[in-house]
């Protein structure tokens, strides 16, 4: 699938780091350094802005490295972008450790996901069929 791409940013376009990989790293597009507190919460631009086709998203998601060593994460993971959506790709990170984290320019900061989507035809009825799960749910299957 061939997807539409403006880079504005100084970084190299998204790339598979392996043959194998399901999403593209997205990286920091910054004029300075920027400290995010614990807590914290903002926005990162990336300088990337994309075309997608309609019935497919692209989703920003953590980045498992980031998230395990430093603390820091997607706050609204995955994060969608829709097909219609034209502006820059931005990601949400929090710093949900104890310390400071200095975000660069050019870090990798997400990754994003190019997935395919259905959309509903809502059907409205008086009852659901049942199963044997029910209305269980939020673990109600247990935890072992």
């Amino acid at each position: 699938m061939q997807i539409k791409i403006i880079n504005k940013s100084t970084n190299d376009l998204p790339n598979y780091e392996t043959m194998a990989s399901a999403g593209v790293d997205l990286r920091a597009n910054l004029s300075e350094a920027r400290v995010l507190k614990p807590l914290e919460r903002t926005v990162v631009g990336t300088g990337l802005f994309i075309e997608l086709p309609v019935g497919i998203e692209a989703q920003v998601r953590p980045r498992s490295g980031l998230a395990a060593k430093k603390g820091v994460t997607v706050l609204n993971a995955p994060g969608t972008i829709d097909a219609d959506y034209r502006g820059e790709i931005g990601v949400i990170l929090v710093n949900l450790s104890q310390e400071n984290f200095t975000i660069q320019n050019g870090e990798r900061i997400a990754q994003l996901v190019i997935a395919k989507h259905e959309r509903a035809e809502w059907h409205e009825v008086e009852e659901l069929t049942e199963t044997d799960r029910g209305e269980g749910g939020f673990g109600s299957t247990g935890v072992k």
